[in-house]
């Protein structure tokens, strides 16, 4: 019998579920700790319509038009996550609909964010983009970087910058990843033992092939797709 779009989105996320409570009791963490965002860049409207249905409050997209176009079709009670790469250009159409931009990978880019802030009267939230592994293939930051401009990242007054945010390399070795979630929490314990007034609770890391070794080493956010919809 074959599963309809309901079911099968309800089977995946179940296995997720329980991989992340798995994951969590290995790290001794309380699985309220992780967030999940459900990355429906290749999703049809349907199946993110179905996660939605299931609970999941926190959906996440990679290009800034497509999150336009699905924020006002899908329920208002959704938290839109940007998680692509984002041009200055496309600030001012992402600001009103996005809860948190995973991917601010310049001063300039957080610049612009403010500014237009101020101007349509928004307080973003925003993840710093830290290219631990210094891959050329990935935006972001790196970790150097991040702690000499710190000075100049957490002065603007209407963006609130919650933490971090990095991808681990393409590798099936899941130590190598381990590695690079490590460094991004300690790069934040750095950043807080530099600046104490700033918290940055988030650690947005792990996609759906490393997720659980994230969570292990920290990860409060985690980005998964394509496992969401396998089968569909």
């Amino acid at each position: 019998m074959t599963l309809s779009v309901e079911s099968r989105v309800a089977s995946n996320l179940g296995r997720i579920q329980q991989r992340i409570q798995a994951a969590c009791d290995r790290a001794n963490r309380s699985v309220d700790s992780v967030r999940l965002v459900a990355v429906t860049k290749y999703a049809q409207i349907e199946w993110a319509k179905s996660l939605v249905e299931l609970g999941v409050q926190h959906l996440g997209e990679s290009r800034p038009q497509q999150l336009i176009e699905r924020a006002p079709v899908l329920p208002a009670t959704v938290n839109w996550h940007l998680i692509g790469h984002l041009q200055r250009n496309k600030v001012r159409s992402i600001l009103p609909f996005v809860s948190l931009i995973h991917s601010v990978d310049s001063v300039r880019l957080l610049h612009r964010i403010d500014q237009l802030a101020e101007e349509l009267d928004l307080n973003p939230h925003v993840l710093l983009e830290i290219n631990i592994a210094g891959e050329e293939s990935k935006d972001g930051l790196s970790a150097e970087e991040a702690m000499a401009e710190w000075p100049e990242l957490s002065s603007f007054q209407r963006v609130t910058i919650d933490g971090l945010m990095t991808m681990a390399p393409a590798t099936r070795n899941l130590r190598d990843a381990g590695q690079v979630f490590r460094q991004l929490r300690e790069l934040r314990e750095r950043l807080q033992e530099y600046d104490p007034s700033r918290k940055l609770p988030e650690l947005s890391m792990g996609m759906s092939n490393d997720f659980e070794i994230a969570i292990e080493e920290g990860a409060t956010l985690i980005r998964i797709g394509s496992s969401l919809f396998d089968g569909l």
